[in-house]
């Protein structure tokens, strides 16, 4: 008997681009067009400020798709093929659907005076904040993320803040950064860099006076570093739910009612229900 082949794996890649862009309905009808020839799923988010788009398929389907972004006359003004673009592999397909969608923001933090495209803080590559990891040095490292997302893992020395909603960054920081945080350098991070470069800017305007982002978020870090200086996972955006620095899709899962990511040993947990609750939503329950 014949056995099947094992199917291929799907390569799913993260990027975004903060850039003015106009004619936006033409462009979501085309990029819409596209990712449905080639069979891609995932999503893509298009605005005056910017994309941001999570895809996966085949490779030969992805990498002709970035080939159309970087040549069509009608993103060519555009210089996408500066766009940095994460990749990363998984066995199935992570997403159900293919969405392609216009927005106010790429990533909504409700300042309309922060333009990335314009002005944002300078970048560190992942291998300059391994080593300044590595040498003690004395700066702030700071972890732009919601809680939800930090409980799967963040560095190792990393200041986490209260944060529910990315919107709420700009008085968080006011409430729960120390003054003493101002006058040193202070590294910022996010899973894949596009929170920062909105983020770093809030500093700026509050009188940080050096700032940095991580090049690329954590998901470059992985890719470059390894996880060193990392405890745990990443959470992301997709039916994998979280990756390891080895960027493998992780054994944590997401609750279905009140999707928080839940932890192997949270799933042993009697108030996990698959399709039903979690612990998480036993703490609601409780609360109300």
């Amino acid at each position: 008997m014949k056995s099947e082949a094992a199917p291929k794996p799907v390569l799913n890649i993260a990027a975004y681009q903060f850039v003015a862009i106009d004619e936006l309905v033409p462009k979501r009808e085309a990029l819409r067009e596209k990712c449905n020839f080639l069979q891609l799923k995932g999503s893509i988010l298009l605005s005056e400020e910017g994309i941001n788009l999570f895809l996966a398929g085949c490779e030969e389907a992805i990498r002709t798709f970035l080939d159309y972004l970087y040549h069509n006359p009608l993103f060519k003004s555009l210089n996408l093929h500066k766009m940095a673009v994460k990749e990363s592999w998984s066995q199935s397909q992570p997403f159900s659907r293919m969405l392609v969608k216009l927005k106010k923001e790429i990533i909504p933090l409700g300042k309309p005076g922060i333009k990335p495209h314009e002005h944002t803080a300078p970048v560190i590559s992942p291998f300059d904040l391994k080593r300044w990891l590595d040498e003690g040095k004395d700066f702030t490292l700071l972890d732009t993320r919601n809680d939800y997302e930090v409980r799967l893992g963040s560095f190792e020395k990393a200041l986490v803040l209260d944060l529910q909603h990315f919107r709420d960054f700009p008085e968080v920081c006011q409430t729960q950064l120390a003054e003493d945080t101002k006058v040193k350098p202070l590294v910022m991070f996010c899973t894949g860099g596009i929170r920062c470069e909105k983020a770093s800017v809030v500093l700026e305007q509050q009188g940080f006076k050096e700032v940095y982002q991580l090049e690329g978020g954590i998901l470059n870090y992985f890719e470059q570093c390894g996880g060193v200086h990392y405890r745990g996972e990443c959470f992301v955006f997709d039916k994998r739910v979280a990756v390891d620095p080895a960027l493998a899709e992780t054994a944590t899962v997401q609750c279905y009612r009140c999707q928080n990511p839940l932890s192997v040993a949270q799933q042993h947990s009697e108030w996990y229900v698959p399709n039903v609750s979690c612990p998480y939503c036993a703490i609601k329950q409780d609360a109300a």
